[in-house]
């Protein structure tokens, strides 16, 4: 006799292989936002249907690809995260993030981040992955002296950073600095940054 499943597992299966195919056509990219439900369900051999019903939207298909994504990418950070510092885990989040091809990907996590944060609770999935990196941090901070409240701050302030220069980067390209990191690990550290010196 088989197994039977409840209607919660069918459906949850079934969103799990759609997902699968998502991740499959699309790699380490996302559809553009202007995309189609149809034309996505055109690329993965699936009908528009299925993709409304069990994502809701494109913003929701988006959003369930990214938190695969950045699942896969944070088993690989959690490697470095185990090998090295704290400074050596900032280096290796911010070179995941700012090479060429998570490009589309970085665009897409802010349009989800910014509809988030409208609508917190059609994206409740999204909104408690994204804690993900911040609580690692947390952890090598902690190893590293700081005691649980401030490896917290800390950590919470270096993703912030992070973010907010590659969000910087979509909007102005070529306008970050080449020594980001640095200054990120250096207002970790309390030290101010270097003054450049005035012109004669």
């Amino acid at each position: 006799m088989g197994v039977i499943l409840s209607t919660s597992q069918r459906n949850g299966s079934a969103r799990e292989r759609l997902l699968v195919r998502l991740l499959d056509a699309f790699g380490e990219t996302l559809p553009p936002p202007e995309m189609s439900l149809r034309e996505i369900a055109a690329r993965i051999e699936t009908s528009h249907a299925l993709l409304r019903y069990h994502f809701g939207s494109l913003p929701g298909v988006l959003a369930a690809m990214l938190t695969a994504q950045r699942s896969r990418d944070n088993e690989a950070l959690l490697e470095a995260a185990q090998q090295g510092t704290f400074d050596d885990f900032v280096v290796a989040i911010w070179r995941t993030y700012t090479r060429p091809e998570q490009l589309s990907r970085v665009r897409g996590f802010f349009y989800v981040a910014g509809l988030a944060a409208y609508r917190p609770e059609d994206f409740r999935e999204f909104v408690e992955s994204i804690d993900d990196l911040t609580v690692m941090l947390s952890s090598l901070a902690e190893r590293e002296g700081l005691d649980a409240k401030e490896a917290r701050e800390v950590a919470t302030v270096t993703i912030a950073a992070i973010r907010g220069l590659l969000l910087q980067e979509l909007l102005t390209p070529g306008t970050r600095s080449e020594d980001a990191v640095a200054l990120i690990l250096r207002m970790r550290e309390g030290r101010p940054a270097p003054r450049s010196r005035p012109e004669r």
